[in-house]
C-alpha cells in the first residue's frame, strides 16, 4: 500500500466516524436559576449540560422492558424452612400445635 492511499484511508474514516456521531442543536426555553443549577451540577460530575440533557433523553425514549410473572418470581427471595421431612407433613404438624387439633 503506498503512503498515500493510507492517508485517504484515514480520512476517510474519520469522515465517517463524525458523520455517525453527528450532533444537533436544540433551542430550549428554561429559567435561569435552573440553568445555573445544572451548570454547577455538571462542573460538579464533569460533563456539560448538553450531555446531561442527552443522557436523560436518551433514558426516556429508550423502550422499556417489562418483566414477565416468571422472571418476578424467580427473583423473589427463596423460602427458608427445614428439610427434615416432607413439606406437606411439616405443614399439617405445624397446624396441629398452633390449632390443638
Amino acid at each position: 500500500m503506498e503512503p498515500g492511499n493510507t492517508h485517504h484511508l484515514k480520512i476517510y474514516v474519520s469522515l465517517y466516524i463524525e458523520a455517525y456521531n453527528m450532533k444537533n442543536k436544540l433551542n430550549i426555553t428554561i429559567s435561569e436559576d435552573l440553568i445555573q443549577q445544572a451548570k454547577k451540577y455538571a462542573f460538579k460530575h464533569k460533563t456539560s449540560v448538553s450531555r446531561l440533557i442527552e443522557d436523560y433523553f436518551t433514558r426516556i425514549t429508550r423502550p422499556t422492558r417489562r418483566k414477565n410473572v416468571i422472571d418476578v418470581i424467580r427473583a423473589l427471595p427463596k423460602p427458608r424452612f427445614q428439610k427434615t421431612g416432607e413439606v406437606k407433613d411439616e405443614y399439617y404438624e405445624e397446624r396441629k400445635k398452633k390449632y390443638g387439633f
